[in-house]
């Protein structure tokens, strides 16, 4: 069976067209692909920020945090010093009772 002129001039057309076709989609895949890639990394972008803003915020108030707890325990620590001062008999009794106290819970 033999094709006509016509037929293989049509079939040809055909095949670029279907080429073209194919070229224009890989063209338009390839940008949207691009497209996809760019919004992906400028969300990225803008999550590292966030992400960093926030770790900033906490280290500030962990830092003042830490701060406070100190600085507590020195008041804390020199209060109970400026007490043994004035009241030594009575610190060495408190001491004795405590110690007493936590060694029967601990023996149980």
């Amino acid at each position: 069976m033999e094709t006509s002129p016509d037929s293989d001039a049509a079939a040809g057309r055909s095949k670029e067209h279907l080429k073209a076709a194919a070229d224009d989609f890989k063209t338009a895949a390839s940008a949207k692909a691009d497209e996809i890639r760019k919004a992906a990394e400028k969300k990225a972008d803008e999550l590292r920020a966030a992400a960093e803003a926030r770790a900033h915020e906490f280290r500030g108030a962990a830092e003042t945090a830490w701060s406070d707890a100190r600085s507590k325990a020195k008041f804390w620590q020199s209060e109970g010093e400026a007490y043994v001062r004035e009241n030594p008999a009575k610190a060495i009794l408190m001491a004795l009772g405590a110690g007493f106290l936590l060694g029967l819970f601990l023996r149980k």
